[in-house]
């Protein structure tokens, strides 16, 4: 049958499935569901992403942030439960006042810290009490503070042997990059005050009933007359100076 000419043809209407929004709004009454969201999108990935964070050799003028470096400090061992010795905001403003610290600030803000110990009348050298705010973390910063502190020492310590002793894969990590390689603890310090420090760890006993040879942790030793053909000594060096 022939249509006639001023009869409109139909346009068929496209069919609109009343499903997915029937399962957007059960998800986001999930609790699981929207938990994970929520962590999502308020991630420090996409809070911090374009952070601005400058790191400096520390000195007089960032005495202020000793405190929350200490609170960092101690909220860090509480998760770690081991590998992080707390310090008094006393010994922080020492290593800041002779030049044996690192410090990242996102604008005003303390973010991570590092300081450098020495042993054995400067023949050993140990780059410790590295922290980085809980926010700020798995964004590459501790990576960054590592090296610097790392750089402070080669500085400082030319000819030292910097020393390492940790549980942690990506602290092992990063230390074989730089040069170091794993050690017993006998090629490490004998100083006693250092070893000394270990008693706020959970497996001190271990270490002692070891006569301090083995333990848990793993030695690393960086030694400046034996950098292994893998060690990345090239790169640019990650700290300024601060006035």
């Amino acid at each position: 049958m022939r249509r006639h000419e001023s009869e409109k043809p139909q346009i068929p209407t496209q069919r609109t499935d009343s499903t997915w929004p029937t399962i957007v709004v059960v998800l986001l009454l999930n609790d699981s569901f929207s938990g994970t969201l929520f962590s999502l999108l308020f991630s420090p990935f996409f809070l911090k992403n374009n952070m601005n964070v400058r790191i400096l050799v520390a000195n007089n003028n960032h005495i202020i942030h000793t405190q929350k470096i200490c609170e960092i400090m101690y909220i860090s061992a509480l998760q770690r439960g081991t590998g992080i010795a707390t310090r008094a905001p006393e010994y922080i403003a020492e290593k800041m006042q002779s030049g044996k610290a690192v410090i990242a600030l996102d604008g005003d803000k303390v973010v991570g810290f590092s300081y450098i110990e020495t042993w054995s009348h400067d023949l050993f050298v140990a780059n410790s009490g590295l922290i980085v705010a809980h926010e700020y973390r798995n964004q590459g910063l501790a990576r960054k503070i590592k090296r610097a502190i790392f750089d402070l020492s080669r500085k400082l310590y030319p000819d030292a042997k910097i020393f390492s002793i940790t549980t942690g894969l990506a602290v092992m990590k990063l230390n074989t990059e730089l040069g170091y390689r794993p050690v017993p603890f006998s090629e490490l310090t004998d100083d006693a005050e250092f070893w000394d420090g270990c008693q706020g760890c959970k497996n001190y006993d271990i270490l002692m009933r070891n006569n301090r040879d083995l333990c848990l942790c793993t030695g690393m030793l960086f030694d400046p007359t034996y950098v292994p053909h893998w060690a990345d000594i090239n790169h640019k060096p990650s700290i300024i100076n601060h006035k």
